[in-house]
């Protein structure tokens, strides 16, 4: 957070206007091309680089201003400071016009980082990308001059092999390949030397320079890497960590190209597999290519740092750092196993043992997840089974850590990005999905758009009935996650078994309660118990029977609904609309399914609580009950539905003399009144109780104690449709025809396009039956 005055500064910079910022800019020249710019010079600049920084539209500085900032950039005898100031405020007015610098020519490292960082601001600009590339490499192939390092150089390196790859040849990347493996392999293991502080107090003699430590204090007798521990660093140890903190991106670059040798045809992969399993040393008898000696020389570096991974270190910040590199050096030989397979065996033996060293702590989760990659890649060429891995991963991490927001996310994206190949290899990746729901439930809805992409490689016939009942039993198990938690949080002397014959008084207790603990280890189960789904997926692979089974089920779920404020309400939403794609899937389920579907639909309570899915059952009824989809469709099962319907409507339309009258959902009303009419149409013995119905509607919609609860348009809508519906009965056979297609044209598109026109329809109808004054027929 922003102390008081920063805020207050800082302000004061983004409502900086032009006209200031033009003088201010004057005032700094001024400064600078003085005889020497000082601490005032610089104090100006920062200001300057601030009100350019502090807005997100562009800054304007005047053309020679800018050319002023390059030259001092570009002049040896200013303050690095100085330079420093006037290459950040180049950068962050970049794409900048009125630019003239350029790398070409330039030999001191610094200056060179400088200007090759105000250019690649620039945009992604292949030329001067290339340019700025091809001067580094140029400058690292020969030998620096006293006084000029590398390290200035690397960064802005990986920067360009970021922006543009192929901005260098073959020939180039090569020569980078060879100097990363040098700065990897061969960085001094003794300290730097401090520079001397030349006090009155200082000695004149200079310390020899110690060795270079473990993060446990041990004194180093190996080779340098990021997890060595020194009070002072080399220039190539600096070099050192700079290389390894670009290696992965190098490798993905460049690592695979030039692979092939002469003598790469002479031998099978399995045949060099084979042969780096019988030979485990790094050494050749052939003189390695830069990329693959780079490769051999990074897989000893990783092999090293995931080692000193193993040591127990003295400070805090050292213990992170170890887990870091443990995560990136396993990445990192997950890399060049896959651009040369020759280091698989060397690697599956010795992650094994880091993997049944750090599984069981869950400080190192983070590490388990490249490990699994790794197993994943390349287990079946090494012909090793992995499951025991997979399983502790899906099993036991979620379980345990699925309050770490960063850890479910990453854990998420790995079984997002993994998924297909976890489905080939593993089953147990589908067997774990009660597991994953754990972090959905804790962490939703930030996670919720990649569950939406993972959810179709967990879905099947066998799981869609469990995760249909996971997905609305979130937020019970969201409440059993917060129970687990802070009951594992208590001490174990209030852990006590609860007396089975006390009624538990809160959930902690009940939690712990014989009466109640199925309950909570069903919620909190790891892996699927299929004897106890969303749209578009279910229809891939679902059978008549599952969506049967889907249907019944829907409508007794909805019953059973955590009390949340607006969640009922959400989930019915869905779930009317998945129950119209699922009757829409298999219209014969509203006659194999009748009885419950008419339990349903027949309870006028269902209109208040769950209109959404009360209206689009109905609606199904009246869509798919007819002789067109099911052959099973006779008139008395119509007359059945025909006679559950009418009492419904009935109920919600007659007017009694009470205090209050109850509103319904107009809708409702207006899918209860169609579907009657289309039942009608396909029994003509039940048109006269219809017409009668309908005719009795203007009579409810003029009552005054109707009036009162309901909005005048929506009564007026009713009236409508009311009156629009009995002119259809009047002509039995149009009727028939409109809502009751033949099966030879159920799916013509005439018949798609009056079903989709029904609304015009029946207001053509009601124009032919009830001209208006110069109506005339056509």
């Amino acid at each position: 957070m922003l102390t008081a005055a920063a805020e207050s500064f800082l302000k004061q910079a983004r409502e900086a206007r032009e006209e200031e910022l033009r003088r201010f800019a004057a005032r700094v020249a001024a400064l600078l091309q003085g005889p020497e710019p000082g601490p005032e010079a610089a104090d100006c600049l920062q200001r300057l680089h601030l009100a350019v920084a502090a807005t997100k539209y562009p800054r304007k500085l005047d053309g020679k201003f800018v050319e002023l900032l390059q030259t001092v950039l570009c002049s040896p005898k200013c303050p690095e400071q100085i330079r420093l100031l006037c290459a950040a405020i180049l950068r962050e007015m970049s794409p900048c016009n009125d630019l003239i610098l350029s790398c070409d020519g330039i030999q001191d490292t610094k200056l060179l980082s400088l200007v090759s960082s105000v250019l690649l601001a620039q945009g992604n600009k292949k030329a001067e990308v290339s340019a700025v590339g091809q001067r580094i490499v140029k400058i690292l192939e020969r030998r620096l001059p006293e006084g000029q390092s590398a390290q200035y150089l690397l960064p802005v390196l990986s920067n360009v092999i970021s922006l543009s790859p192929e901005s260098l040849t073959e020939e180039q990347t090569n020569v980078v390949s060879k100097k990363m493996a040098d700065w990897l392999r061969y960085a001094s293991i003794q300290q730097g030397v401090a520079q001397p502080s030349r006090g009155f107090f200082s000695s004149s003699r200079t310390r020899q320079p110690g060795p270079v430590t473990e993060v446990d204090g041990a004194i180093a007798t190996d080779f340098f890497t990021v997890l060595s521990v020194g009070q002072y660093y080399t220039q190539d140890q600096w070099l050192n960590v700079q290389a390894f903190s670009m290696l992965r991106n190098w490798l993905l670059c460049y690592g695979d190209k030039g692979l092939n040798t002469p003598n790469s045809d002479d031998k099978s992969e399995v045949d060099r597999s084979v042969t780096s399993m019988v030979s485990t040393t790094s050494t050749s008898s052939r003189l390695l290519s830069p990329k693959e000696h780079l490769r051999e020389k990074a897989f000893e570096y990783c092999q090293r740092l995931i080692e000193q991974s193993n040591r127990r270190p003295l400070k805090k910040e050292d213990g992170d750092l170890q887990k870091a590199c443990l995560i990136e050096a396993v990445t990192i030989m997950d890399i060049i196993c896959k651009q040369d397979s020759s280091y698989v065996y060397r690697a599956v033996s010795f992650l094994k043992t880091v993997h049944s060293r750090i599984c069981g702590d869950a400080a190192y989760a983070r590490a388990l997840l490249p490990i699994a990659q790794f197993f994943l890649n390349h287990s079946k060429m090494a012909a090793v089974d992995s499951d025991a891995i997979y399983k502790h991963l899906l099993t036991d991490i979620p379980a345990q850590l699925f309050h770490n927001p960063s850890l479910a996310f990453e854990f998420v994206q790995f079984c997002k990005d993994n998924s297909q190949l976890f489905a080939e290899t593993s089953s147990i990746f589908r067997q774990s999905f009660p597991n994953l729901f754990k972090f959905l439930a804790w962490n939703s809805p930030p996670l919720i758009s990649e569950f939406v992409d993972l959810l179709p490689f967990l879905l099947d016939a066998g799981t869609a009935i469990e995760i249909f009942h996971l997905l609305l039993d979130l937020p019970c198990l969201t409440a059993a996650l917060d129970i687990q938690l802070r009951s594992s949080a208590l001490p174990t002397s209030k852990r006590a078994a609860c007396d089975p014959a006390v009624k538990p008084a809160t959930c902690l207790e009940a939690f712990r309660h014989p009466l109640y603990k199925n309950m909570f280890q069903y919620l909190l189960r790891t892996e699927s118990t299929p004897e106890d789904a969303p749209e578009r997926v279910v229809a891939e692979f679902a059978d008549g029977p599952l969506i049967n089974q889907l249907v019944v089920l829907l409508l007794q779920r909805s019953d059973q609904l955590y009390e949340i404020p607006g969640f009922r309400d959400d989930v019915y939403r869905v779930l009317g609309s998945q129950l119209a794609m699922l009757c829409w899937l298999r219209p014969a389920l509203i006659v194999e399914q009748s009885t419950e579907i008419l339990e349903f639909s027949g309870t006028v309570s269902n209109i208040q609580n769950k209109e959404a899915i009360f209206t689009h059952m109905v609606w199904a009824i009246g869509e798919y009950m007819s002789v067109s989809y099911d052959k099973r469709c006779t008139v008395e099962q119509i007359s059945r539905f025909f006679e559950t319907l009418e009492v419904v409507l009935f109920e919600i339309t007659q007017l009694r003399p009470l205090a209050s009258t109850p509103s319904y959902a107009p809708r409702a009303i207006s899918v209860l009144m169609a579907t009657l009419t289309k039942l009608a149409a396909r029994s003509q013995d039940l048109i006269p109780r219809t017409s009668m119905f309908l005719s009795k509607m203007r009579t409810f919609v003029q009552s005054p104690a109707v009036t009162a609860v309901y909005r005048e348009e929506d009564l007026e809508q009713l009236l409508i449709r009311a009156t629009e519906l009995m002119n259809l009965l009047k002509m039995p056979s149009v009727a028939q025809f409109v809502f009751t297609p033949p099966v030879n044209v159920a799916t013509t598109r005439f018949q798609r396009e009056v079903n989709d026109s029904l609304h015009f329809a029946l207001r053509i109808v009601t124009r032919l039956l009830e001209p208006t004054p110069g109506f005339v027929p056509g």
